[in-house]
């Protein structure tokens, strides 16, 4: 964190709580990964499977690309999708493939201006 010195209290403390986050890294080119991290090559499937069993609680998936590959494989228990008031003109698109058949599961408010809306594969 004092790579960042501009960082404010709260930017600290959000950081602090990510790096003692464990992390697991996929990527076909990567050779090593920073602190806390693990690097998962090979096998997607049989290392997501491994940590799903192993883990309690949710998992992120970052990134359409892998999130594709995860629903491919049917290993994403559930979507979130976060509805922000912000108007992009060009970006990766949510799902990188064809969208899955979804069920919507809930909606809730966070904050003033953001919903969650969770789905879950139809």
């Amino acid at each position: 964190m004092d790579e960042h010195p501009e960082w404010n209290a709260d930017e600290r403390a959000f950081a602090a709580a990510w790096r003692n986050q464990p992390k697991w890294v996929v990527s076909r080119s990567l050779k090593s990964v920073g602190p806390n991290a693990s690097l998962v090559e090979g096998d997607l499937e049989g290392a997501i499977r491994k940590l799903k069993a192993e883990r309690a609680g949710d998992i992120e998936v970052a990134g359409p690309d892998l999130a594709r590959s995860l629903t491919e494989l049917g290993l994403i228990d559930e979507y979130r999708i976060y509805l922000h008031p912000v108007v992009l003109g060009h970006g990766k698109p949510y799902f990188a493939g064809p969208r899955p058949p979804l069920r919507l599961m809930a909606h809730d408010r966070i904050g003033e201006d953001v919903i969650r809306l969770s789905y879950v594969p139809a």
